[in-house]
């Protein structure tokens, strides 16, 4: 019998020992030379691109969901993953298969092999484990074959290889300030790299934005003669309430008003990203004419779910993780943990990677927790717990911080200081997010 999870794993490791994530190469043409070479296959289904700086994962789950309930077969492409590279390219709502996953990394190497050797003898870098992952995705989308295809940017937009596709519908979640050493130092540059995804004709939906982001838009659209749609004018959440499972949701979109719409998500943020979801796919179906029904606002939102987003793992005491790794998304963690989660008290344990904002971070979570406890997660980019234990003193004092060297310390360490009434909420980072979903399986928290 074929272990094809253990191949996999072989293809695996070959994809990480390439140029990582954290070293993006600021080019398209290594991605689309590639494509070429397999016949431009991100050219033979219809293109959702979503880009952002928080919340381009739940927003395109959503709108992945609603596409797929309405009939069309879909294919999802996100990053980064939690447990499995599986999770990365999805179709039909589930994790690629290991034997599709084999099969179509073995049509797609040859080629990928040709891209490398032409790119090595032009004095370039040789393609990204990001680069082939496009390539492997878009691949796998054409194999199935997928209706259309919800891409996620990977960072920024203008340069990032799933820019070889042009979207029908280009979607943006809030913009805010991360990866600044890639992407710029303020809003505006970095909304301009990321209003890189508006193509000819695009229809543009966006998320309320602050000013310098919006101008950028608008200058993208008006440019390649696009239409665009923003949160607030052209469609709207008018109301959210907390529920059993998730919340209900009161909706202006484009094509009609929609009420009690369930959604399986907690947070405000959370409802607005459902509220973007249905104003893209509201436009990518008779570009905002044809009403979502009701059944299927119901079969989609009220099922859909996005693994490490207020995700819960355990419980007695509840144990929580969501994958803010940013100030901006540790702020809407913050007004979710004091506004949805009904506890008493809220302890956090949070692992930082050494290139984002730990001051930030800490300080967003700050006003909604009672005590961090400081970690680290396998990455070999994690912070030492030790370090981010110190910034996390220097600003909310030695008493209501402590650090552990592990995971699963720090989980202990933060079950000992809860309450009756309390939980532990993990957070900080991806990785840490992913490493407390393998371990919630192994100490079968639930």
């Amino acid at each position: 019998m074929t272990d094809f999870r253990a191949e996999v794993g072989v293809i695996f490791n070959s994809l990480v020992a390439r140029i990582g994530e954290r070293s993006p190469q600021p080019r398209l043409h290594a991605t689309r030379t590639a494509v070429e070479y397999l016949g431009n296959p991100q050219q033979s289904c219809a293109i959702v691109h979503v880009t952002g700086t928080n919340g381009k994962t739940s927003t395109s789950r959503m709108i992945e969901a609603l596409c797929r309930a309405h009939g069309l077969r879909t294919g999802l492409m996100t990053s980064p993953h939690l447990r499995f590279v599986n999770e990365r390219i999805m179709i039909d709502g589930a994790p690629i298969s290991d034997e599709k996953f084999i099969e179509n990394w073995r049509d797609v190497e040859p080629y990928i092999n040709l891209v490398d050797a032409d790119l090595v003898s032009n004095g370039e870098a040789p393609l990204t484990y990001f680069e082939t992952l496009t390539v492997l995705s878009l691949a796998a989308f054409a194999d199935a074959p997928v209706d259309v295809a919800i891409l996620e940017v990977g960072m920024g937009g203008e340069w990032d290889s799933t820019n070889v596709a042009d979207a029908d519908v280009a979607v943006f979640t809030p913009i805010g300030i991360d990866h600044a050493e890639f992407l710029g130092n303020s809003i505006r540059e970095i909304a301009r790299t990321k209003a890189g995804i508006i193509k000819p004709g695009s229809i543009v939906v966006s998320s309320a934005q602050e000013p310098d982001a919006m101008a950028e838009i608008v200058t993208a659209t008006q440019k390649m003669e696009g239409e665009l749609f923003v949160e607030g004018d052209g469609f709207e959440l008018t109301s959210s309430i907390s529920a059993v499972g998730g919340q209900v949701m009161q909706i202006r979109g484009r094509a009609a008003a929609y009420r009690d719409v369930p959604v399986t998500l907690h947070g405000r943020h959370q409802a607005l990203n459902a509220t973007l979801a249905i104003a893209a796919v509201e436009s990518l179906f008779g570009n905002g004419s044809r009403p979502i029904p009701d059944d299927i606002l119901s079969t989609s939102l009220g099922n859909v779910t996005s693994p490490g987003r207020l995700q819960y793992l355990g419980a007695n005491p509840p144990i929580i993780v969501d994958a803010a790794h940013n100030p901006h998304g540790a702020v809407a963690l913050a007004t979710a943990i004091r506004e949805v989660l009904p506890f008493e008290k809220v302890w956090c344990v949070v692992g930082v990677l050494d290139d984002k904002d730990a001051r930030g971070i800490i300080e967003a979570l700050d006003p909604a927790v009672a005590g961090v406890v400081c970690t680290q997660s396998h990455s070999d980019r994690a912070m030492g717990a030790n370090a981010l234990s110190d910034i996390a003193v220097a600003l909310i004092g030695a008493s209501r911080v402590s650090a552990e060297p592990t995971l699963s310390s720090a989980i202990e360490t933060a079950r000992s200081m809860c309450g009756p009434s309390d939980a532990i909420m993990v957070t900080g980072s991806i990785t840490l997010v992913g490493d407390a979903i393998s371990l919630a399986r192994t100490e079968n928290w639930t």
